[in-house]
């Protein structure tokens, strides 16, 4: 008895996977964001599950600028955080606590930026060393309650090594270990993540107000 051989089935599965493959990532759903359209954007200091105690305020430096550059008002995160403590606020963690129509009563934001630290500062391995900042936002509408955006994000910055040898890559990560400790890269990696967030492709934070015409 002879068996025919049907390639169908098979050329249809493959070309099933490659089409998926190759299916394009959907763009982000704006709809809430510019429904909504919000002028001004309060910022919460970042909710902190890392173990290092200075996160919360090392990426809230971080933060104004690519917000202003996209063309929102941001209120004076300094000056936020001091009014918040003033008033029995005196940890992040508290402040994000804090139900939205009293920020909307007190402050007037026409939307509230949360920040989550999930993940942060130098890891060490035998033969590398990187800095990490993972975060997650979203923008809530002070008014409403509904989510207007959100991102994730993990930024990381490693320690450079041309060597392929074992003592080669064991040097470099020393040599990392050292450098960070002198000089912290926390900073300038949480930048990263800040601007990896809001401005990448298809899912960044669209364009506010009063963002600047493009050339």
């Amino acid at each position: 008895m002879k068996w025919l051989f049907k390639p169908w089935p098979l050329l249809t599965l493959f070309l099933s996977l490659w089409l998926t493959g190759c299916a394009t990532t959907p763009a982000y759903n704006y709809d809430a964001l510019i429904a909504a359209k919000p002028r001004s954007i309060l910022v919460i200091p970042p909710a902190n599950n890392s173990l290092e105690v200075n996160a919360p305020y090392i990426y809230l430096s971080t933060i104004s600028r690519p917000l202003g550059n996209k063309g929102y008002y941001v209120f004076p995160v300094a000056v936020i955080d001091t009014f918040m403590r003033e008033n029995g606020l005196p940890t992040p963690e508290e402040m994000n606590l804090v139900p939205l129509d009293k920020l909307y009563q007190h402050i007037g934001a026409d939307a509230v930026l949360y920040t989550t630290i999930n993940d942060w500062g130098q890891k060490y391995n035998i033969i590398s060393s990187n800095t990490v900042v993972n975060v997650s936002m979203r923008l809530v509408d002070a008014r409403t309650g509904v989510q207007l955006w959100d991102a994730s994000v993990n930024a990381v910055r490693g320690s450079d090594s041309s060597s392929n040898s074992l003592v080669g890559n064991l040097i470099s990560a020393v040599a990392a270990q050292i450098a960070n400790s002198i000089s912290d890269q926390t900073e300038e990696v949480s930048r990263m993540a800040t601007n990896q967030a809001i401005y990448q492709p298809q899912k960044g934070l669209l364009e506010g107000p009063y963002a600047l015409p493009k050339e």
